[in-house]
């Protein structure tokens, strides 16, 4: 499969569970996270997930929790811009469904080649 995303740098630990599965080029990419534990669905929003660019501007996003799945997608609302850097944002206000938080913050900061 042909690269397509270039990461640039993330939390330290994600370095193995962040991979690329992507059958075509898109500027339009949805990140999908999933998580081993159900989360508390008033924690999942664009306050406590987001996309940024480098310099700090929020990109607009759709976000959606499968409950089935315990998985998190975020969609842009308007596509990403080619060799321009971003950062995804994963907030410690994500919170499981018995209340425990994330431990630490989680950024995955990304290029579309």
């Amino acid at each position: 499969m042909a690269k397509y995303l270039e990461f640039e740098s993330m939390t330290e630990g994600l370095e193995n569970k962040v991979i690329q599965d992507l059958k075509f080029r898109t500027g339009n990419f949805v990140w999908r996270i999933k998580f081993n534990v159900p989360l508390d669905p008033k924690t999942v929003n664009n306050v406590n997930l987001y996309v940024t660019s480098i310099n700090l501007a929020p990109l607009r996003t759709s976000i959606r929790y499968n409950s089935m799945d315990n998985e998190i997608e975020i969609e842009p609302l308007e596509p990403y811009a080619q060799n321009e850097s971003y950062v995804l944002n994963i907030t410690t206000n994500v919170a499981s469904l018995n209340g425990k938080h994330l431990a630490e913050p989680l950024q995955v900061q990304f290029k579309i080649e």
